[in-house]
């Protein structure tokens, strides 16, 4: 099994395709609205996820219209555009992912079939908000540094991101293995994120260093 440097901070892909594309996503604005728009890749997720907790509590039925995304808001419902043969599907927001680089959205199985992105894995899309949540809790964001299968590993930079930066926490991602991410910070605005992202990415030169929303199973710091 190939060693990583424990300053290599290495993002797991959760999902989809094996071949990784490199795009500039656009950073959401602070304060999502309806009717706000986003281009890059889609992936999907389904097994072994598939009846397990998502991140907003609730179990993930992947034959469900629901997705993932690193900061909208839980509940938000957003339209997705396969921009290869213009079919659509409308989701729920009620994870978060994807945790590779160049991709936005991480669609259940049974949105993907609706677009056709389960035979090619991924394809470039454009998502819309067309509903927002009522109520949302207060917006925090972090930056994620990596996830790691081993809980000890994932400790070993939680301690150095947090020596460095003050404050980072350990989430698990459950599923066949768990996966344990290290998220660093918590900012009141996504270009405070940002900027954090952007340090991190020089000071360790960690190139997949970024930005995620902070939810209410995930605010506090861990201290161990």
């Amino acid at each position: 099994m190939r060693k990583w440097c424990p300053l290599l901070l290495v993002t797991l892909a959760l999902a989809g395709c094996a071949h990784k594309k490199h795009a500039r996503i656009p950073a959401p604005p602070v304060a999502p609205q309806v009717g706000y728009t986003e281009t890059g890749l889609a992936s999907w997720y389904g097994h072994p996820y598939d009846g397990r907790p998502a991140a907003d509590g609730e179990i993930y039925d992947m034959e469900t219209l629901v997705a993932a995304h690193r900061t909208l808001p839980f509940d938000a419902w957003v339209r997705v555009v396969n921009l290869t043969n213009d079919k659509f599907v409308e989701v729920r927001i009620i994870d978060r992912g994807p945790f590779v680089d160049g991709r936005i959205i991480d669609l259940s199985h049974a949105a993907a079939k609706a677009i056709d992105l389960i035979g090619p894995g991924v394809a470039q899309v454009r998502i819309e908000i067309v509903r927002m949540p009522e109520l949302t809790a207060p917006t925090l964001f972090a930056v994620q540094v990596g996830a790691f299968r081993e809980r000890s590993n994932a400790e070993r930079i939680r301690t150095q991101m947090a020596e460095r930066y003050g404050s980072a926490r350990l989430v698990l991602r459950q599923g066949n293995p768990n996966v344990w991410r290290v998220l660093v910070g918590s900012e009141t605005t996504q270009d405070g994120a940002n900027g954090l992202s952007a340090r991190i990415r020089s000071e360790f030169d960690e190139k997949n260093a970024f930005v995620v929303r902070l939810d209410e199973n995930n605010s506090q710091p861990s201290s161990h």
